[in-house]
């Protein structure tokens, strides 16, 4: 399948956009609790695809969680304990830029946690994500898919481009010879979390911008049907000419100078 051409991307996201301002308008009316999580390969696009989801709506409302290293404190807590803090509450939507499956995706491959550590969330955590969803949560999971090549493509653009530079870091540089290792991990994943009541979604981001189109499409025919009538809003006119601006005491400072 070619590459999709960037008109025809933004034309197809510009109609999911419209779905995802009704979605949202829908969990405030209803009061739902939407989770979405990105898990994934470095490089993959799970920004990109946070990005495009989030990038219509309301802030207030969805918020992006993607949690630093946990603190010392956080190290000794429950290991659910800091992603339940970021939960959503009535009429929320929050976009996981990676999850709790950090234990058993990278800290399991770099060797940050134990066997033992690991196979106690393997086990803990379909019943964990059971509490949620009974609790009324919407769940979802998705894992970005993407071969070598193509990451190897995108570590390589990071490294030549100073405005992405910062994205790299020395577990980048390692995860390049433990390909293996992390999808090892991630179908030990797969194998005791893919419950009925928390699938997991596999989407393919070789090609980033199709792949994008793919999950938001999934994500909007998973829900129930989001149509909330956008409320009336009374705009009389202003009765006036607009007024410009006026000031006492400072001025704006220069425009940015542009070439002619």
């Amino acid at each position: 399948m070619g590459g999709i051409k960037k008109s025809d991307y933004y034309d197809a996201l510009e109609g999911l956009e419209h779905e995802l301002v009704g979605m949202a308008r829908w969990a405030r009316a209803k009061g739902e609790r939407i989770v979405v999580l990105f898990e994934g390969r470095d490089t993959a696009g799970k920004g990109g695809a946070i990005k495009a989801i989030a990038g219509c709506l309301d802030p207030r409302q969805c918020r992006v969680a993607a949690l630093p290293k946990p603190s010392e404190d956080e190290q000794g807590q429950w290991y659910f304990q800091r992603y339940v803090s970021h939960l959503p509450t009535s009429g929320e939507i929050v976009l996981f830029d990676r999850s709790w499956y950090n234990r058993a995706g990278v800290e399991r491959v770099m060797g940050w946690a134990g066997e033992d550590e690991v196979a106690r969330f393997l086990r803990d955590t379909p019943v964990f994500e059971k509490m949620l969803v009974d609790d009324g949560i919407r769940l979802f999971k998705y894992w970005l898919s993407c071969d070598q090549e193509h990451q190897e493509e995108r570590f390589k653009e990071r490294l030549d481009d100073p405005l992405k530079r910062w994205k790299l870091s020395p577990t980048d540089v390692a995860a390049r010879w433990k390909y293996r290792d992390y999808t090892a991990a991630r179908e030990a994943i797969f194998a005791q979390t893919h419950m009925g009541w928390a699938p997991w979604t596999v989407v393919d981001f070789n090609d980033q911008k199709r792949g994008r189109l793919t999950l938001i499409r999934n994500l909007l025919d998973r829900l129930p049907d989001t149509h909330v009538p956008p409320e009336p809003i009374d705009w009389p006119e202003l009765g006036h000419d607009p007024y410009g601006e006026e000031f006492e005491r400072l001025e704006p400072i220069e425009p940015f100078p542009m070439k002619d």
